[in-house]
């Protein structure tokens, strides 16, 4: 068995990111494949080095109309310089109104303009007089398939882009029903179009980075949530291997309980949502047409009408597996060595459970305490883990209980937080980790890196009790602590710097000791230690036994 690294890390609450600014004389002009576009200048807080910002770039053809459900068309060449200097329309997408006006919710909301034309992408260039061949990172954002945006504050590629002289980029796709609604019996809406709509977004950056001085042989993809679930399927789905070199998955892989149904199961769902806005009767193909002819806010409206239990950490509109796009279960592939052959980042924060259990748990709230009782306690296991027979709910309850202090508020919510982490991103990130060594145990180019990102953010809005919260390692990857206006501690810089640091660099494997992190641990499937990265940069030993694993859930 191949041992792997595993190292360890922690989050912070974004407030306003200034807008990037301009300065008059610059004038940036790259020629792509599609036609000439014009970037600007972004300044960089306290860098030196200051960066070339190309903001929403069309990949694809809007769409909208006979285009909704389908495939995304490349977008047709234009002529003339096309003006990449703001952030494109977000997806049509489900708004989060549960707190309004709270910081913690708001980050994650569309901050621009909702519509069905919304196939953009955005780079940002470190500056040079001719740069050639430089590394790419491209971020695929998460958001349960349902919400997200490339043009959030937290997803600002300028810091990443400036401190670790590499090309960043970021790219919309269509989520909720429009990127994954899937119907089997036409060809009209296939399913997975969200990820193909990665797909394409990807093969631009093949076709075009080289133009911005980015190396097409060195492109790392990387994600959080069902980001990096995505990061996952492009790991596992043929079509895509070839289009990057590595990958980074941050509390998210394909064979997750929330991030994909099969084919049924999706049918279902369409045509649940299909009832629910007056498209009843005929066969697929008219169910679709009759679909395209409602407003997006209709369809949004009803979403998540269409889940078939009361659940935690579940979606409505997810990837399906289809037999092309994804060929078999995700389970299945990543069990039989089905993906791409390189070398992988991925890892979990400490509290992955606690953000969602404020949708719905019983109890909880973001305003107390949430010190539950064990009647709201055994409730919410049924919750947290919806699929579980009898049985099965009987053997989690007696794995997460204090049989010394069952009726102590603390601990259940605790155990509530650990229950739904460890189910739904925990133990099959595990799973995911050491299927991956185990089939490339023999090939010696290949490494599995693992952390644990234990950090809470000294400015995070969130009460104490939610702790390291699911997401909020992102802001460290992108390097946000080193704006000074967002009031992070010199500590919480050091911490993003080193993040960005390893990010960056991780598939060096030995080269990163030349950079001090003489931290690392080995991680190997049978101990799962890993090593774990804070603030402080304490070295911490963590067992995920495979009881975690294997038995409890």
């Amino acid at each position: 068995m191949q041992p792997f690294p595993f190292f360890f890390f922690s989050p912070f609450l974004l407030f306003l990111i200034p807008s990037c600014s301009t300065q008059s004389e610059a004038d940036f002009i790259v020629q792509t494949k599609s036609g000439r576009v014009r970037g600007f200048q972004v300044t960089v807080p306290d860098q030196s080095r200051p960066v070339v910002g190309f903001l929403g770039i069309p990949f694809g053809e809007p769409p909208v109309g006979k285009r909704r459900f389908r495939p995304a068309e490349p977008k047709r060449p234009w002529q003339g310089v096309y003006k990449a200097d703001s952030y494109p329309n977000a997806c049509f997408q489900f708004v989060d109104k549960s707190y309004p006006g709270f910081p913690g919710i708001e980050m994650w909301n569309p901050n621009r303009e909702m519509s069905e034309d919304c196939l953009y992408l955005n780079i940002w260039v470190p500056s040079s007089v001719k740069p050639h061949n430089l590394p790419v990172m491209v971020w695929i954002y998460g958001g349960g398939f349902y919400s997200g945006s490339s043009s959030l504050d937290v997803y600002d590629g300028r810091y990443l882009a400036s401190v670790e002289n590499v090309i960043v980029v970021s790219m919309n796709y269509r989520i909720g029903a429009f990127g994954f609604l899937a119907l089997d019996g036409t060809s009209e809406a296939p399913g997975n179009v969200g990820l193909l709509d990665q797909r394409m977004a990807l093969q631009w950056v093949q076709n075009n980075i080289a133009s911005f001085g980015g190396d097409p042989r060195q492109v790392t993809i990387f994600g959080e949530s069902a980001g990096g679930a995505s990061v996952g399927y492009h790991l596992l789905s043929p079509g895509s291997r070839p289009l990057f070199t590595r990958a980074i998955l941050q509390s998210g892989v394909p064979n997750c309980p929330w991030a994909s149904v099969t084919y049924a199961e999706a049918r279902r769902r369409a045509t649940h949502l299909a009832n629910a806005v007056g498209c009843n009767g005929g066969n697929d193909t008219e169910l679709v047409d009759c679909l395209r002819g409602k407003t997006p806010q209709e369809l949004i409206d009803q979403e998540w009408q269409v889940l078939p239990w009361t659940a935690l950490f579940r979606f409505s509109f997810v990837p399906v597996v289809d037999g092309e796009v994804l060929p078999d279960a995700p389970e299945a592939m990543v069990n039989s060595g089905d993906f791409k052959d390189t070398q992988i980042l991925l890892g979990v924060n400490q509290d992955e459970g606690s953000y969602f259990l404020l949708y719905g748990a019983p109890g909880f709230s973001k305003d107390n305490d949430s010190l539950i009782s064990r009647k709201d306690f055994l409730a919410g296991v049924k919750m947290g883990v919806p699929h579980a027979n009898d049985i099965g709910l009987e053997a989690v309850v007696l794995q997460y209980t204090d049989w010394m202090d069952e009726n102590n508020g603390e601990k259940n919510r605790d155990a509530m937080d650990d229950i739904v982490g460890d189910h739904n991103v925990i133990c099959p990130l595990a799973v995911f980790a050491s299927s991956y060594a185990r089939h490339h145990a023999e090939k010696a180019n290949n490494g599995v890196y693992l952390y644990l990102f234990d950090h809470r953010a000294s400015n995070l809005a969130w009460p104490e009790w939610m702790g390291v919260i699911h997401g909020y390692e992102i802001e460290f990857v992108f390097g946000l602590p080193l704006e000074k206006r967002l009031n992070y501690t010199s500590e919480e810089e050091k911490l993003s710097r080193r993040m960005m640091r390893y990010w960056a660099n991780f598939w060096k494997n030995l080269g990163l000791l030349l950079f001090g992190l003489l931290f690392w641990s080995l991680f190997c499937s049978k101990t799962q230690e890993r090593c774990s990265l804070s603030s402080q940069m304490k070295m911490k030993d963590v067992l995920l036994q495979e009881s975690l694993v294997d038995k409890r859930l």
